[in-house]
């Protein structure tokens, strides 16, 4: 049998509605860019039971893209 790993969609609401600092939206791509490596080996291996994991995975790691940009850009510029 093949096991599943249950990942955690990130809904566009949720990214606006819980604004997270620049460092956790960071440590969530990297996780979720870890799911995303483990999802495409399932699917290679015919582990992966639902294929669209893949598709909303990569649609989260975009939308936390976006975030990071928005946090980018909304922090205040340091003087060197």
């Amino acid at each position: 049998m093949a096991t599943t790993k249950k990942v955690a969609k990130i809904s566009k609401k949720t990214v606006e509605a819980n604004p997270k600092t620049l460092d956790q939206l960071q440590k969530d791509l990297l996780n979720m860019q870890k799911d995303l490596a483990e999802a495409k080996r399932g699917h290679k291996l015919g582990e992966l039971t639902n294929p669209r994991v893949i598709t909303n995975t990569r649609k989260d790691i975009a939308r936390l893209h976006t975030a990071i940009a928005a946090a980018q850009r909304n922090q205040p510029k340091e003087d060197k």
